[in-house]
């Protein structure tokens, strides 16, 4: 069959994100903290620590993004740190100072960081200013400036003359970024010091960047990509920007996605499911629909579809084979055939990319295929890469984090990398990179070997 014809953009990276002898061909060179000394230094610290909190109290539903920070934390053992990020945005009832996150970061890190109440005024230039080396400093919530969030949000050509980009570079040597979680977006804390200072993935972003990208640029094959969830729209564009690249040898249509691609694929899927698939996409499905017929007209050979599916009849689980479709039930699950010959499936894969969860696994009766799943990607001996958003918060949830590869933070900014969308943040990190890794001995910044 005719595929669609697209060019490998040279994505990249400077090591590799799984350890083994699998290195992708191409990748985007960023600075990371293997590149430089940091020790006595003041660097500024971009981490995304958004949590979930407690609408009522305030406090933490989940900390695992400050948890996330320690790794880099503790290479900057020896530097002044300034720790930037944001919580929620204005007019949300989770939107908050970062006191709170100040100390709960301080009990994981087992030392005391200093809130400071300012973002780029004089009492946060002040406190930085008398840091000494092994200090951390964390300044307030970045979005509650102008400039980085809301109508009065500056263009991204107008960050660098910023008055947070121009007072903290005054009193900076270095930038450092874990923000993955905000990866495919602009503002001045994190895009705007590309040009003011070197600007270098810290560990969390330097594997986001690796894995990722491996799973876009050089797979090891065979290689499946299961995709699943609501956002059918966004596993469509993943899908297709797999295939024009040339690196996927299968790809698994679950959860909605995989409803509305038997439904292009000729199944009937009964009125309600249909009119459930438009409700949610809303104005998005018509642009989706002419993904899905592309897929199925043009890719056919690369697709595995569910074989039978899950229906909810009086809120109990039932199994229907598709020969029995159209139905009015709702299509909660896939079924036990179509999990058998996706283990089948799995257990070939050299790499596997999960992102989106099979099932409406929020119902106990129909969370089946969801953790089945969940299961087979774990037990894989190949590389496995979950691509954040439900399906990373249920692999933390259950504990199973470490049996995969990679479990990625970012949602949204894992969508935009695996769809080959621009990301904002490490492009700043790459255009930093070429113009400050020549000048690194000059700045007195380079490791020594």
């Amino acid at each position: 069959m005719k595929g669609i014809v697209g060019t490998r953009r040279a994505c990249n990276v400077s090591t590799m994100a799984i350890e083994g002898p699998l290195v992708p061909r191409t990748v985007t060179t960023v600075l990371s903290l293997d590149d430089v000394c940091l020790a006595g230094r003041t660097v500024l610290y971009r981490a995304d620590v958004n949590s979930p909190l407690d609408p009522s109290t305030g406090a933490f539903l989940d900390d695992s993004r400050l948890r996330s920070t320690l790794d880099t934390l503790s290479n900057l053992s020896d530097s002044k740190v300034i720790i930037m990020g944001h919580q929620s945005r204005p007019g949300k009832d989770d939107f908050t100072d970062m006191s709170g996150h100040c100390d709960r970061l301080s009990r994981l890190i087992g030392q005391q960081i200093r809130f400071v109440e300012d973002i780029c005024g004089d009492a946060a230039i002040q406190a930085i200013e008398e840091m000494q080396p092994g200090d951390k400093v964390f300044i307030n919530n970045v979005r509650m400036h102008p400039e980085e969030y809301g109508e009065n949000k500056v263009k991204a050509e107008d960050e660098p003359t910023t008055e947070i980009v121009t007072r903290l570079s005054s009193v900076a040597d270095a930038y450092v970024t874990d923000a993955f979680g905000a990866a495919h977006r602009n503002s001045p804390t994190l895009t705007g010091f590309t040009e003011e200072m070197p600007c270098i993935a810290g560990r969390l972003m330097n594997r986001e960047i690796r894995s990722l990208e491996l799973a876009v640029n050089d797979p090891p094959r065979p290689y499946v990509a299961i995709l699943g969830g609501a956002k059918c729209d966004d596993s469509l564009r993943v899908a297709l920007n797999l295939i024009g690249r040339g690196v996927v040898d299968t790809i698994v249509m679950v959860g909605v996605v995989g409803n509305l691609m038997l439904w292009a694929n000729g199944h009937d899927i009964g009125s309600g499911n249909k009119k459930a698939i438009k409700g949610m996409m809303g104005d998005d499905f018509e642009p989706t629909w002419k993904m899905a017929e592309e897929l199925v007209k043009e890719h056919s050979e690369l697709l595995f579809l569910p074989r039978d599916v899950a229906v909810e009849i009086d809120q109990k689980r039932h199994q229907m084979e598709l020969e029995e479709l159209p139905t009015d039930y709702p299509m909660y699950d896939v079924g036990i055939e179509t999990l058998q010959d996706l283990r089948t499936l799995l257990n070939g894969a050299k790499c596997i990319l999960w992102n989106g969860p099979a099932s409406y696994f929020e119902k106990p009766e129909f969370a089946f295929g969801t953790i089945e799943i969940l299961n087979m990607c774990a037990e894989a001996t190949g590389v496995t890469i979950v691509g954040g958003g439900h399906t990373s918060a249920l692999v933390n949830q259950r504990g199973m984090a470490g049996e995969f590869s990679h479990n990625s933070t970012g949602g949204g900014s894992a969508l935009g990398m695996l769809s080959g969308d621009t990301m904002p943040v490490i492009d700043s990190l790459s255009k930093s990179n070429d113009k400050f890794r020549p000048l690194l001995g000059a700045l007195g910044l380079e490791e020594e070997e």
